[in-house]
């Protein structure tokens, strides 16, 4: 009887050849141990063996996959583990109960992978875009360390306050907006559809329109020429904004910067910055990452590049032997009250309790600042609507209670 044979996977790999130079390429073979064994005899020192995705982050029926769907993921596997589930059983548990097909199928490449002789982190790290350098190290570390069920769970936390402290964020940009977008709407179909209407009626008038009526009309008549030009105009500004924005290092910086002297949303950005830094390094810091390390992924993760740039410098002072406290004293940029606190976790030998205390501290205080905000909006937003459809109304009024006085 013919046995069954096993199916072989792609892995991508790196490493030093014959002549000691690096190099990389692909490898058939049925694990990553048959892999790097089948390199070493082609005179390759492997240093990096993983196994190539066939994983797309959009199907065509299915919708794609978000930073918070990665974090519920973590939290089942994690929740999994505790229970005393094997991974490759736990991983397939928590796939048979995900509703969304993209997160569905890369949960079983990922079980598949481990099930190959991959570990979880190599695993992970086939799909870069979904698991970051930060994520797939913090779970290297804890098969390692042999405690990957009490690491899912940290990083889950991690991801979950992250992603929570994101929404906060956009509520405070989103309410705003869309309300002053409606307002421009409505002000545009104004312009577009009722004045003209009104036009039609002054023209019979006889007399002399008051100026104000007279600028609406005008507006009115630009925007019935030109609408296609102003609406070609946003969209090319907006394309135009965000690409030069990814191209140009030195506009998205000066972007970062600018961004953080907006009244009231830049004190909320700020918040939310230092309560990222926080939280990361206590997460990293806890995992038994190197404090120099730690810092260098809380710097990535602040995505600002006024903080970025001096947690860097934090990370530069502490690896020369100053302590963190006075590395960031010397930056200027954070709270004497965090820089107090960090000072007393590193006195006391608890410096992962205190940051994640200070983490906690900020995401409240942003989510205060937020309703705050929201709340203060709420009566300018009104007034600011209220001007623009209420001049408009007023101005063509204005002919008719002019001719109401003359009679």
């Amino acid at each position: 009887m013919a046995t069954k044979e096993k199916p072989s996977f792609t892995f991508l790999w790196s490493g030093l050849d014959k002549s000691g130079n690096h190099s990389k390429g692909k490898i058939e073979a049925q694990n990553a141990a048959e892999a790097k064994a089948l390199l070493r005899r082609q005179g390759v020192a492997p240093r990096k063996v993983t196994k190539q995705s066939n994983f797309s982050l959009f199907s065509a029926r299915s919708k794609p996959i978000k930073p918070v769907d990665i974090a519920f993921f973590t939290r089942q596997v994690a929740t999994m583990l505790k229970a005393g589930v094997p991974l490759i059983q736990g991983l397939e548990i928590v796939a048979t109960g995900v509703e969304k097909d993209a997160l569905k199928k890369l949960i079983l490449d990922i079980r598949d992978s481990v099930n190959s002789g991959q570990d979880l982190s190599s695993s992970m790290a086939a799909h870069p875009r979904l698991f970051d350098d930060l994520y797939c190290s913090l779970v290297a570390a804890g098969e390692q360390s042999g405690s990957l069920e009490t690491m899912l769970d940290r990083i889950a936390t991690y991801k979950e306050k992250l992603e929570s402290l994101k929404a906060k964020i956009k509520k405070a940009l989103t309410y705003p907006t869309a309300v002053l977008a409606v307002g421009l709407i409505v002000s545009v179909i104004l312009l577009l559809k009722v004045v003209p209407q009104f036009e039609a009626i002054f023209s019979n008038f006889g007399a002399d329109l008051p100026a104000f009526t007279l600028l609406i009309l005008s507006m009115s008549a630009f925007v019935q020429d030109y609408w296609w030009m102003m609406g070609l105009g946003i969209i090319l500004f907006i394309y135009g904004f965000i690409t030069f924005k990814r191209r140009s290092v030195k506009f998205a910086n000066q972007i970062d910067i600018w961004i953080l002297k907006i009244p009231v949303l830049g004190e909320i950005l700020r918040k939310a910055i230092i309560a990222r830094f926080a939280r990361t390094l206590s997460t990293t810091f806890a995992a038994g990452v190197p404090l120099v390390e730690a810092l260098e992924s809380a710097a990535g993760a602040s995505g600002n590049v006024i903080y970025r740039d001096a947690i860097l410098q934090i990370r530069n002072a502490v690896s020369t032997g100053q302590t963190l406290q006075n590395s960031m004293s010397m930056t200027g940029v954070f709270p004497n009250m965090v820089v107090q606190m960090i000072s007393i976790g590193e006195e006391a030998g608890s410096l992962d309790t205190m940051l994640d205390k200070v983490a906690s501290f900020y995401e409240e205080e942003v989510d205060n600042a937020v309703d705050n905000m929201s709340a203060l909006m709420e009566p300018f937003i009104m007034v600011v609507l209220g001007t623009i459809v209420g001049g408009l109304v007023v101005a063509m009024y204005l002919p008719i209670f002019k001719l109401g006085a003359v009679v």
